[in-house]
């Protein structure tokens, strides 16, 4: 009888051993369970957190110092910081919150300047700077992974600082990776219970760290964005000044025909062209290329057009205006960039052209007379606006005179037609040119220069890599 008590005691001992670690085992699973959603709950909203930051358009500095923020308040340490990597591979610290250590001893001459003690930190850590490698957090930047150093005051990598205030007691330093790309160090330390960081509080700074990651890279994506469309904007409107600038008709002088076609690579380009009727029934005209593109050349360009407009009446001389010009745009060239451009007066009724050229491509003259089509690239000397002084300019430009009379055709354009490639990198070039006047011209101007234009479309099959423009003129017979 005895036996049997023992054994049913043993028995039940046993069981209740086995329900007690069954209780056990399951309470540590609740907890577990527990804590990691408390720390899906922390990262939950330290992400709300940084889209609310990234929406709120922070600058960087300032996206930096609410992620710390954010951190010291999911983490419960009393100090973070954030170290960003810069282009020299040295780490600096960007935004810090609390007594956070710097990360190398204080020298006794700044201690006395202390004035308010965080501000002061906070100033060093933005004033030191270190070389990636040194030190926890220069470590993580060269590994990209990060560290918890449960117990700082043994690891000799920490810096032991004289103030109780700075003393190190664990840290977690966590890498922020933008595309797999290390920006900085996330670094959170001193827990404010005074217990060492556990593994839970690592796996909770690395997920701030990666959440820190994409905000930033969203933040300069928005940034970039907000620029594009500022950019957009700042071009569309030089976009719409520089179609003003351009002749929306074409002034009507009999005997003549008039088209120009006009296309830019961008928003904005670099050519112009003008055509103004000039006393006597004469008339201006002018074909331009700014050097460059962008708004910079559109600016350039809109400055020349105004100021051709205005000494074009005061010279009877073509090469007269291009000096002039050339005189009157030295002050708003900057050093790189010139004009080149050819300006004619065509005078119907003496049959008469006369031109002269600073730089720029030479003019296709054309005629169908009674011994057939005859063409030629009419050449006079000259350089490019704003690349000399008016001495060695006004030395070299000249005037060329030619016939124009019935059936002649003159065609005057920028580089960006000659020069467009095919896919083989050939050029276009002048002789393409001169056949596509040549099967044309019993055209129009209109349609002459259509013609062109399909010889240029067929022959590069694709969009202009350059700015160009095409101006025709075509003494009726």
């Amino acid at each position: 009888m005895m036996l049997f008590l023992l054994g049913a005691m043993a028995g039940a001992m046993l069981v209740y051993a086995f329900y007690w670690r069954a209780q056990r085992q399951a309470a540590r699973v609740e907890e577990e369970k527990s804590s990691l959603l408390e720390e899906r709950q922390i990262v939950l909203d330290y992400m709300h957190t940084m889209v609310d930051a990234v929406g709120e358009r922070l600058s960087r500095d300032e996206l930096f110092q609410r992620i710390v923020h954010a951190s010291i308040l999911s983490t419960g340490a009393l100090s973070a910081c954030i170290f960003e990597r810069g282009a020299d591979d040295m780490m600096r610290g960007v935004a810090v919150e609390g007594l956070f250590p710097p990360h190398r001893p204080i020298p006794d001459t700044q201690r006395m300047q202390m004035g308010s003690r965080a501000k002061f930190i906070a100033q060093v850590l933005r004033s030191e700077s270190f070389p990636v490698g040194e030190g926890i957090v220069g470590r993580v930047a060269a590994t990209g992974r990060g560290e918890l150093v449960v117990n700082a005051p043994g690891d000799p990598r920490i810096v032991k600082h004289d103030d109780p205030a700075l003393v190190v007691r664990s840290v977690i330093a966590a890498p922020i990776m933008v595309r797999s790309k290390l920006i900085g160090v996330l670094c959170v330390c001193n827990a404010a219970d005074g217990l060492p960081f556990t593994e839970t509080d690592y796996s909770l700074v690395e997920a701030l760290a990666e959440q820190a990651g994409l905000a930033v890279h969203n933040a300069d994506f928005v940034a970039l964005e907000v620029e594009k469309q500022r950019i957009d904007l700042d071009l569309t409107l030089a976009s719409d000044v520089q179609q003003m600038l351009l002749p929306r008709e074409m002034p009507l002088v009999p005997g003549l025909e008039i088209d120009a076609r006009y296309m830019t690579a961008q928003k904005v380009g670099g050519d112009f062209y003008d055509v103004f009727p000039l006393e006597g029934g004469r008339l201006g005209v002018a074909v331009a290329d700014v050097s460059g593109k962008g708004i910079s050349a559109s600016l350039l360009m809109a400055i020349c057009r105004t100021s051709l407009r205005a000494i074009a009446p005061r010279h009877a001389s073509p090469a007269g205006v291009l000096k002039e010009l050339n005189r009157s745009l030295s002050a708003d060239i900057r050093a790189g960039m010139y004009i080149t451009m050819t300006y004619a007066i065509v005078d119907v009724a003496r049959s008469h052209l006369v031109f002269a050229r600073a730089g720029h491509e030479l003019p296709l003259l054309a005629e169908t007379g009674p011994r057939g089509f005859r063409h030629a690239f009419v050449g006079s000397e000259g350089m490019p606006l704003g690349l000399v002084d008016s001495e060695v300019f006004d030395a070299v430009i000249e005037d060329r005179e030619a016939g124009f009379g019935a059936g002649a055709v003159l065609v005057l354009f920028t580089d960006g037609l000659t020069e467009a490639p095919n896919d083989d990198g050939r050029e276009f070039g002048n002789a393409r040119l001169a056949d596509a006047v040549r099967a044309a011209q019993d055209q129009p101007a209109a349609g002459i220069n259509t013609a062109i234009m399909k010889a240029v479309s067929s022959f590069s099959r694709g969009e202009p890599r350059d700015d160009f423009t095409l101006l025709t003129i075509r003494h009726r017979s």
